[in-house]
């Protein structure tokens, strides 16, 4: 499986982003699949998850702001942004916990909100 982040830009803080994360390869298992966020000079954080039953959390940094979704036919996973805030910048990527086996992870995608 693999796994491809789009849909990162720029944009003015109050603004809104999609992102999108496609998966190839066939998916026959998995726990979770979740967003994370790389700020400059800060660690890799996981700001949303979303479980193979459809369970949701968040960060608290965007709870209220971001939705995480997916769908299961395309083999894609959303985030919905909204209300965007400078200290949303970073480099956000998506991953899938399997049942058996290590995190996948998938290339990032930018985002950056400018004030």
């Amino acid at each position: 499986v693999q796994l491809q982040a789009s849909g990162g830009g720029l944009v003015q803080a109050g603004g809104s982003l999609r992102l999108s994360c496609v998966a190839s390869g066939s998916i026959f298992s998995f726990v979770a699949m979740a967003w994370y966020r790389q700020a400059p000079g800060k660690e890799r954080e996981s700001i949303a998850m979303i479980t193979s039953g459809g369970t949701t959390n968040y960060a608290g940094s965007v709870k209220g702001r971001f939705t995480i979704s997916r769908d299961g036919a395309k083999n894609t996973l959303y985030l919905q942004m909204n209300s965007l805030k400078p200290n949303d910048t970073g480099v956000y990527s998506c991953a899938l916990h399997p049942t058996i086996g290590p995190i996948i992870r998938g290339r990032g995608t930018l985002v950056t909100v400018s004030s």
